[in-house]
Order: structure tokens, then sequence, then C-alpha cells
């Protein structure tokens, strides 16, 4: 049964939105989604379905915590390498590498952002559960947000494919959330191991490298894919095929952005001015 999320919201234009059109990017869609769960702006082909990349990793990280919740498996159990959690797992602290289940680290030492990790983190819950981790994803987390065109295809790092339309209802129920506890999405959005430093693809080492279970917090980086407004608190995630998703609770909104071009030096010029407008235009 689909969540109880509100209907029938009149979508408004938000100028800053209409940025995406000067993209050199073939289809893009975005989104600004307020806290209460209403539509602020949306521009582009909400229904096409794009491959989300690593936008994937929060999604997988929801159906994570919903077992924990449910009791399937525990955050401090261990998982992937000797010495290595499930909460490790999901911030990036098992000590694995980026793309193979080899270990560089003790866990708990340095932040090494994993795919690898993630892929570990999907097999150690389809033991737990009997249950292969795409379906666990799809009636844990899809099924319930009515999330009906979004697919895991692969990997839980990074192949899920999915729809504007449906990374709206993800964001409106991470800032209001239904499928977890309140609780639960502030601890995911909250830093888990402090103080670790490590490289943030795309924008290099930083010191702190500050991640959540699952998100990626915002804090002090720079340089970052967010804007120079975005609060410290914001969290969210981006993707190497242009995708992105932030929460910023002190603008009490998210925005999605979902194209089809690769990630490189267009994303790092036109993300971050983006943000700042859609913020400015948020506050004003």
């Amino acid at each position: 049964m689909a969540a109880d999320f509100p209907t029938g919201v009149r979508v408004g234009a938000m100028e800053s939105l209409r940025m995406i059109d000067d993209w050199p990017v073939p289809t893009v869609a975005a989104a600004v989604v307020r806290a209460d769960g209403g539509v602020a702006g949306s521009r582009g082909p909400s229904g096409h379905r794009f491959e989300l990349a690593s936008v994937t990793k929060p999604l997988a990280a929801y159906a994570v915590l919903v077992a924990v919740e449910e009791g399937a498996v525990e955050l401090d159990e261990p998982a992937g390498p000797e010495g290595s959690t499930v909460r490790h797992l999901l911030a990036h602290t098992s000590g694995l590498a980026f793309d193979e289940p080899r270990t560089m680290a003790t866990p708990g030492t340095r932040r090494i952002y994993s795919n690898a990790g993630f892929e570990v983190l999907g097999e150690h819950l389809e033991a737990a559960t009997g249950i292969p981790f795409a379906d666990y994803l799809r009636e844990a987390v899809f099924d319930p947000l009515g999330m009906t065109s979004t697919e895991l295809a692969g990997s839980p790092a990074k192949d899920a494919v999915g729809s504007l339309d449906d990374l709206v209802r993800f964001a409106a129920e991470v800032q209001a959330p239904k499928l977890l506890d309140p609780s639960t999405v502030r601890l995911a959005s909250s830093v888990a191991y402090p103080g670790l430093n490590g490289v943030l693809p795309g924008y290099g080492q930083q010191k702190p490298n500050d991640w959540g279970l699952g998100f990626e917090i915002r804090n002090g980086k720079a340089p970052h894919w967010t804007g120079v407004s975005s609060s410290p608190r914001a969290f969210g995630h981006f993707g190497q095929q242009g995708t992105f998703l932030w929460i910023d609770p002190d603008a009490a909104a998210a925005c999605v952005v979902l194209g089809d071009r690769a990630f490189g030096p267009w994303a790092t010029e036109v993300w971050p001015p983006f943000t700042d407008a859609v913020l400015a235009e948020l506050a004003g």
C-alpha cells in the first residue's frame, strides 16, 4: 500500500529551474520538494527514466535502515572485512577499496568511498533475509512510496534506474519519514565516525570528509557539488551520470536533478550556482 503523500499540489514555476535549459546535457529534469511534501517547482520530462548512478546509494541505504528497524539486521553486527559492521559499510569506513573487495584500512580509521562496500552490504542483507536485495529494496522502499518506474538493475551502489517523479517521492519521504522513524533518518543524516579524512570523488581530498549512513554530509567541504549558500547540515548524494539529490533542513526543502551526461567539469561549473539560485528563490 502506497504511503499517503499530498496530491493535487500546484506546481510552481520556480524561475531558477529554468537554468537547466542551458546545461550541456541532452535530457535533464529537476524538481524542488518542500519539507511538507509539496512540489515547489518542476522542469523537464518528469516521467523519463534515468540511470541514477550513485544516487542509488541513498535508496539502498534506506532499505537497509528499514531492515534495521524490522530487526532483520543490526547496525553494529559484523559485516564486510574483519572488524567492520553494517554501520561501517553504510558510512564508507569499512576499509574496503573503491571498486573491489580489497581491504585498504582498518575499519573506522579512514573514509574510503566504496562501491564495493555497498555491494557487500547488499549481499549481507540478502543472507540475513533470504530475499534478493533488489526485491527487498522494491518491497521496502519503492512499492510503499509508489515509485513505480524505479528499479535496481544490478549493483546496490550504482545501478538503479528511475524517474524524477519517483525521486520526488523519495525526497518527500526523507524530509517527513513514514517508512522509518524520524530518529533513524536523523541518525542517517548525521556524521558517522566524525573527523575522518578522505577523497570525495570528483572533488578531491576533504578534511574531514563527513558522511552519514548512506548520505554525504555537506558541512564545510570545499569545493563541493552543492552551493556556497547550502547549509552545513545539507545532505544527499550525486552520481556519475549527472544526477544529484540534496536535502537542506535549513531551507526546509530538497532538490532532485536527473540527467544523462556523465559527470565532469560541466557539472562542477553549473551545479553550485544552480543550487544557490534555488536556495535564494526559496528564501525570497
